[in-house]
Parts: C-alpha cells; sequence; structure tokens
C-alpha cells in the first residue's frame, strides 16, 4: 500500500489521461483485435501460442479471483484513493490483475516468439507500462500484478516447449486441446459451487464463464483448423487483407454484440456467446477464407 500512496503522491490530469489510455491495452477487445489481424492474417503458428498461453492464463487469474476473493486497494484502506476514472473499469476483485495477465499473454507471447530485438524490446516495455499503469491508477497492488505477469510468463514458457517446432502432430494437437476443454471446465465448476454457496455473486460467475466459453471455442477451433482446414494466411495482396480482416472482425462483433439483441444475457448466454465468436475465429471464418481469400497464384 505504501507504494500506491507514493504514486498517488506524483499524479496529475496530464499523466492520469496518459497511463489511463496505456492501461487499455490490457482490456480483452485489444486481445481480440490483435489475435484475429495476426491469426487471419499474418502467422497462425505465432496466433496459437498467443491464444493458448492467453486463454490459459486468463481461465488461471479468473479462476483464482474467484476463490481467493480479495478487494480492491481502496476498499482494504478507504484512504487510498483511486484515479476515479479508472474505477469503472476495474470490476471484480483485485487479486490477481487481469489487466496485467491479458497484457503480459498477448505482447510477452509476441516479444518471446519474434526475431527482431527492435520489436522484442517494445513488446515487453508494453507489459511493463501496462502493469505500471494499474499501480499508478490504484486499482491493484504490487501482489496482484507481480502474481499476474508470473502467472502469464509460465504459460508462456510452457507453451513455447510444447509447440516448438513448426509441424502439426495430431496427438499433441488433441492433447492440448482436450486439456484446454478440461481447464476450462474446472473453471465452470468452481465458478458454479462457489455461486451456489453464495460466496460469489453472478457477475464473478459472468466473467468466469466468458473466460471458459472462450477458452473451449478456442481449443475445438485450434485443433479443427490445423487438422481439418489449414487455411493460408495469404492474401492476394494487402488490400484484400484488409477487406478479409474488416468481413472477419464484423463477424466477431456481430457474435459478440449482436447477439446479445437476438438472444439476451444471462450466464449460460454469455458463455455461448464467447463460445461461438472463437469458433468463428478459428473454424467458420477459416473456412470462408480458404474458400474466397485463397489464390492460386500463393500455392
Amino acid at each position: 500500500m505504501e507504494f500506491l500512496r507514493l504514486l498517488e503522491g506524483i499524479r496529475s490530469p496530464f499523466l492520469d489521461t496518459v497511463i489511463g489510455l496505456i492501461t487499455r491495452l490490457g482490456e480483452e477487445t485489444v486481445g481480440i483485435v490483435l489475435l484475429c489481424a495476426i491469426f487471419w492474417c499474418i502467422s497462425k503458428r505465432v496466433a496459437y501460442g498467443i491464444g493458448i498461453a492467453y486463454f490459459l492464463s486468463g481461465l488461471t487469474v479468473q479462476g483464482m479471483k474467484i476463490c481467493f476473493r480479495i478487494d480492491r486497494p481502496w476498499i482494504i484502506d478507504p484512504t487510498l484513493k483511486p484515479v476515479p476514472s479508472a474505477i469503472e473499469h476495474a470490476t471484480g476483485y483485485s487479486f490477481p490483475s487481469g489487466h496485467t495477465q491479458s497484457a503480459a499473454a498477448l505482447f510477452s507471447s509476441l516479444g518471446v516468439q519474434i526475431k527482431k530485438k527492435a520489436f522484442k524490446a517494445v513488446f515487453f516495455l508494453l507489459v511493463i507500462l501496462v502493469a505500471f499503469s494499474r499501480l499508478y491508477l490504484g486499482v491493484h497492488t504490487l501482489l496482484d500484478v507481480g502474481i499476474s505477469l508470473l502467472i502469464s510468463f509460465v504459460f508462456i514458457f510452457l507453451t513455447a516447449k510444447i509447440l516448438s517446432g513448426d509441424a502439426v502432430n495430431k496427438k499433441r494437437e488433441l492433447a492440448i486441446s482436450l486439456f484446454m476443454v478440461l481447464y476450462s471446465g474446472i473453471v465452470i465448476v468452481t465458478a458454479a459451487v462457489l455461486f451456489s454457496r453464495g460466496f460469489i455473486d453472478e457477475g464473478y460467475v459472468s466473467d468466469c464463464l466468458k473466460a471458459a466459453g472462450a477458452g473451449i471455442g478456442f481449443a475445438v477451433g485450434m485443433y479443427i483448423e490445423r487438422i481439418y482446414i489449414d487455411f493460408s494466411e495469404k492474401a492476394k495482396n494487402l488490400l484484400w487483407q484488409i477487406i478479409k480482416y474488416v468481413i472477419g472482425f464484423a463477424g466477431v462483433f456481430a457474435i459478440k454484440e449482436g447477439l446479445k439483441l437476438i438472444i439476451g444475457t444471462g450466464l449460460v448466454v454469455d458463455t455461448l456467446r464467447y463460445f461461438l465468436m472463437l469458433m468463428w475465429v478459428t473454424v467458420f471464418f477459416p473456412l470462408i477464407i480458404k474458400r474466397f481469400f485463397t489464390f492460386k497464384s500463393e500455392t
């Protein structure tokens, strides 16, 4: 808490605005936008490495949040004041930090897989900045941030070891997918038990189920795409890449937000939306890519 007080003392309207923008790099939307761009247009191998670490670390953080149920710093110590604009997005429990996990899993995975040192430095710097932003804004403690970094780095390391080599191994792909489905199931059961016993409310359950739905969708879709679809990330030219991405992301948005208008919201519905969203990313749209965006001149 003393470190947060120190940071509270150096705040200014300008820094609040700049760091408030930096912290948004750890939000869900940024992860979806970048993962789709990399997966559809740049490198499936890199995207799979990011996705495995991203979803497994995210599930771990969500599970730990509902198990430990540690309140935000300003709730524990009312004399500590967070930056007001940050409170709206600081939902759920404090430990561990979801924004830090998201940024670390996303940008550190990129940093590990990319070869150019300059880009490596930029990606790792972004992770440090997002982690620092959570402290500066007063919405997390050093422990929250540190554990999230550790969790993300562990999964990044394990993913790199498991996916070493470019060759597709059917048994390995099946094992990874089944493990992710099982891991997601454990989080679902944990959330359901805690909710049924009155330890957490519906909002916390919803966060866990969204993460689990996305995790299962990615796991199932990853296996199907790698074994049965195997689309090409390349397109005829940059314009076609842009068109491809716009169409694909429109589908993501339609499922994520549009389905709310049709089937509403709720625990089961939210889980289904996130499952379908990742299935669109990994299976349904890749089928469209293979049919309409793959050119004979590239084969």
